[in-house]
């Protein structure tokens, strides 16, 4: 049963019913905010540390309240006097992916974190929110901001820093994306921006990103190393790079990201975009992806086009992993009592609010791990890094594995629905 013909208008209907007058409120650039996270396991402080007028508003200027509810972590702009909600996000951070390794129970640490909102006009209140373990949210953090505040720093990045590789759409009405440069010298640049173009292909052939090709503005920005490549500390390599990533995130060998979150938004800023995805010159195997945060790749593997479509669908749509047999740094990501909030998994706590309504009458709930039911969405049981209580959509998934050929129509469904809502 396929839903996608319906997925505009009811994605219309829904986001409707959340609009805010841009104008009303906002002017056409960017509000940035950074702060620490610092805590561990079990406790979590903000500390603020700057405020960053950036020249470009590369989002929607109607759906600026988030409806989709994902992410451990949310946001919130309200109108200081009227009290009305104005702007939200939901997002994820890799603070929050060490708060639940074996490491957060024996010490503390803390991540550089960044907010961006469209620039207000007038004083608004900025509240951040985490979610807790069963699910809901608690405010976390609140402060004030005045835009007319001489504190904000108003420097201009570098807008020669950036080239639009692909599309011509007015970035308010499409799906800017972001590569950023990590690990390739000045005189690579050429090279940087071809594997930019061959990404951009390798996403442009991804349904449900084949149909709206036409609405895709892709972006490369330039962000010079002073050596090629990337840190691989278990083997003792270590390379100066722009955004100083590195394999071995949270000693996991294949997982390749940087903590440098305030580099990559200094040179995001160069270029209108919604997501960033940080393309790294390396031929070996690894990423990452943070639910709007960054999606991380290299460029050079045979296996490059499924690990970026995975990490994006981990960046841009809050997609979980579907596997449970692969080494990971996590202990109890998902407590089995507690329905999660990404949209392909489930503890069946409250199974209705996703997929069950797309499995046929024909197929058994739960559905056995057997070949015959590849290609059937159903309830299989393995997922979330777990064997046992987190059931998936499918038999196999990109999600997954690099053996599957695509997303399942659960996750198609989900990136569409997260595709339209950039586009409005």
């Amino acid at each position: 049963m396929k839903s996608f013909s319906v997925l505009p208008l009811l994605f219309l209907a829904f986001s409707l019913q959340a609009q805010v007058a841009f104008d009303d409120y906002f002017t056409d650039r960017t509000m940035r905010f950074d702060f620490m996270m610092a805590g561990n396991s079990t406790t979590t402080k903000v500390y603020p540390v700057s405020f960053r007028e950036e020249p470009f508003w590369g989002g929607s200027l109607i759906n600026l309240i988030d409806p989709f509810g994902y992410g451990n972590f949310r946001y919130e702009i309200f109108d200081a006097v009227t009290g009305k909600l104005i702007y939200s996000r939901g997002f994820c951070t890799l603070y929050q992916e060490w708060q639940t390794t074996a490491e957060a129970k024996q010490m503390e640490r803390v991540f550089h974190e960044v907010a961006t909102f469209p620039f207000p006009k007038n004083k608004v209140n900025f509240v951040l929110s985490i979610r807790g373990r069963d699910c809901h949210f608690s405010k976390l953090y609140e402060t004030a901001i005045d835009p007319s505040s001489y504190f904000i720093t108003r420097e201009k990045p570098d807008a020669s820093l950036a080239t639009r590789i692909a599309g011509s759409g007015d970035p308010h009405t499409s799906l800017d994306l972001a590569f950023i440069a990590e690990g390739y010298t000045s005189a690579e640049m050429e090279k940087f921006r071809n594997d930019v173009k061959r990404m951009a292909e390798f996403i442009f052939a991804e349904a449900p990103f084949d149909k709206y090709r036409d609405r895709i503005n892709i972006w490369a920005v330039e962000a010079p190393s002073q050596e090629s490549g990337t840190d691989v500390p278990g083997e003792g390599i270590y390379v100066n790079t722009a955004l100083s990533a590195s394999y071995y995130t949270f000693d996991v060998d294949r997982y390749l990201t940087t903590q440098d979150i305030r580099r990559v938004n200094d040179y995001a800023a160069s270029a209108p975009h919604d997501q960033i995805i940080v393309l790294i010159n390396s031929p070996r195997y690894g990423g990452g992806g943070v639910y709007n945060y960054y999606s991380a790749v290299t460029a050079d593997h045979k296996l490059t086009p499924k690990v970026l479509t995975h990490e994006f669908g981990h960046g841009f749509a809050g997609l979980a992993d579907e596997y449970y047999s692969s080494e990971v740094a996590y202990e109890e990501f998902y407590p089995l009592d507690v329905e999660p909030w990404e949209p392909n998994i489930t503890t069946r706590v409250n199974f209705d609010s996703k997929w069950k309504s797309l499995i046929a009458k024909s197929v058994p709930v739960p559905t056995p791990n057997e070949k015959r039911y590849i290609g059937v969405t159903g309830l299989f049981e393995g997922g979330g890094y777990s064997a046992k209580g987190i059931y998936r959509p499918s038999y196999d998934c990109r999600m997954k594995s690099n053996e599957a050929d695509s997303f399942c129509e659960v996750c198609q469904e989900a990136l569409e629905k997260m595709i339209l809502f950039y586009l409005k």
